[in-house]
């Protein structure tokens, strides 16, 4: 079974909405900035999409683990 990049691109956004907003909640207990936290979840959001995105398509590639 072979996944479609689109189905890749929308777990990305998935799964980086969740973490992003882990990543705000964290900042702002340790800081106690609200700025700082929103700040930080917008860089890390768009970074980490891309390397999430570009992490599923190269274990597309990848055979080990998988059954026929």
């Amino acid at each position: 079974m072979k996944e479609r990049k689109r189905r890749s691109i929308f777990k990305s956004i998935t799964w980086r909405i969740c973490a992003t907003i882990t990543t705000v909640i964290l900042v702002y207990i340790f800081t106690g900035e609200l700025a700082l936290a929103l700040s930080l979840g917008i860089v890390e959001v768009i970074v980490k999409m891309i390397v999430y995105y570009v992490h599923e398509r190269v274990w597309i590639k990848v055979r080990w683990g998988l059954k026929k």
